[in-house]
């Protein structure tokens, strides 16, 4: 029987591609996510819905609603991320959020039909999913070195895919008994487990420590002030262009999102059935991401590099957004946005959070925050805006197509030298002591 379970166990490691006594912090890291999705994704319908009822035209006022919250809420996280251990941060930043939920459950089971609790909703649940998923790849990228992350990271991701799949179905099952107010508390039980399960993360890293000095240093605060996090980014090249990176994706991702929300507001104008579209593309997402993540993403990095990672899909973004100038319908557009959300969340997300190994821990945390959050929202409320000033100038979804491949073709630049750089910035780390770096 001990022989079977060997066996086993070295089969996993074999079609994982992760060492024998990696296969716990990867489940960790994945149960992680897992959780954290599972809450996001069941309750992400509701929120798409609450944006399409106050009318597709103004979804540029939510966006920018969104980035005012955003604003608000790096200093709030700067403020925990200053003066609580590092290894407190996420279940302190957790903990807030999960009392913000359970305050949206009984305000929405209260009132459910009032609009302004309803875009407050949309709004908070932007910030939380930016911010949540923020700080769970600020855990791993300070637990683990770039090496062992080009090895491990799309592996953890894979629990996310699973949680979006799970989260969809756990949602059309449970919202008639729960409501949604019922569908909140129980998102916020799973966010307390993901907390619990980033716990679990810190002491395995404890028990298994990089040198001597880290497990004391992550019981230490970071210190500074809490905007710290913007100037860092503002001083420092490698982390402007990662900014760069990161509006460059949120400015496609936003075209794509307002061309969905018109074609299904056009195609689909039962709020109902309206759900169900956004919960069947969902579930194709995280089904090809989550296969993609188990058997493919470790070894493409391992084998043609982080550069793969970083431009496959702003390349193949180039050939969707022409297709979509050429052939403007629902078809063409689900097979668009399904890819682009695949291999974000396959490729360019775990490719992504790779970048942020080879920086400082402060950075790790606070810059980073403020590149996923406020710099993510800040360029989905100006795309927002421009998307909604070229369908009053052209109304021409060519025009959007045209302007679109040329984004993603920028895109797809500053992902090859972001690559580039984080190689240079590993070798300098691994460099032996006296050889130039």
């Amino acid at each position: 029987m001990a022989d079977a379970g060997g066996f086993s166990r070295r089969l996993l490691t074999w079609v994982l591609g992760v060492e024998e006594d990696e296969l716990p912090p990867v489940a960790a890291g994945m149960l992680m996510f897992f959780l954290l999705f599972a809450g996001y994704f069941m309750l992400r319908p509701v929120r798409e819905t609450m944006g399409i009822a106050g009318g597709v035209r103004n979804l540029q006022w939510l966006f920018t609603g969104t980035f005012i919250a955003t604003l608000v809420a790096i200093p709030l996280f700067g403020t925990i991320a200053s003066r609580v251990a590092r290894r407190r941060i996420l279940p302190w930043t957790y903990g807030f959020f999960a009392t913000n939920l359970l305050g949206f459950a009984v305000a929405i089971s209260a009132a459910p039909d009032n609009a302004w609790l309803a875009r407050g909703f949309y709004i908070w649940l932007s910030v939380f999913n930016l911010l949540a998923i923020s700080v769970a790849w600020s855990v791993l990228a300070d637990l683990m070195p770039s090496s062992q992350a080009k090895r491990l990271f799309a592996l953890v991701a894979a629990g996310a895919s699973a949680g979006g799949l799970a989260g969809p179905a756990m949602g059309l099952v449970l919202v008639g008994p729960l409501g949604h107010g019922g569908l909140m508390a129980l998102a916020t039980a799973l966010l307390v487990g993901s907390a619990a399960a980033a716990m679990w993360l810190q002491r395995w890293r404890d028990a298994h420590p990089l040198d001597a000095a880290d497990a004391p240093a992550r019981r230490a605060p970071l210190g500074g002030n809490p905007f710290a996090g913007i100037g860092t980014v503002l001083r420092s090249p490698y982390l402007l262009s990662i900014a760069t990176f990161v509006v460059l994706l949120a400015t496609v991702t936003t075209f794509l999102y307002f061309e969905q929300a018109r074609l299904v507001e056009m195609h689909f104008p039962d709020p109902i059935d309206q759900t169900r579209v956004f919960g069947l593309l969902d579930a194709l997402v995280q089904t090809l991401a989550i296969l993609t993540q188990l058997f493919l993403t470790g070894r493409i990095v391992r084998r043609l590099g982080l550069v793969v990672l970083l431009t496959t899909v702003p390349v193949v973004m180039v050939g969707g957004f022409l297709w979509l100038a050429m052939a403007p319908t629902f078809a063409v557009l689900a097979i668009v946005m399904v890819t682009r959300r695949a291999g974000e969340y396959a490729l360019a997300r775990p490719g992504r959070e790779m970048l942020f190994t080879v920086v400082a821990p402060d950075q790790k945390y606070k810059a980073k925050n403020v590149i996923d959050t406020a710099v993510y929202r800040g360029a989905d409320a100006v795309s927002g805006w421009v998307k909604a000033g070229i369908d009053a100038i052209a109304s021409s979804p060519a025009v959007v197509g045209v302007l679109g491949a040329m984004v993603a073709l920028a895109w797809a630049g500053t992902g090859f030298g972001l690559a580039r750089a984080q190689g240079r910035r590993e070798a300098a780390a691994t460099a032996p002591a006296g050889r130039p770096g």
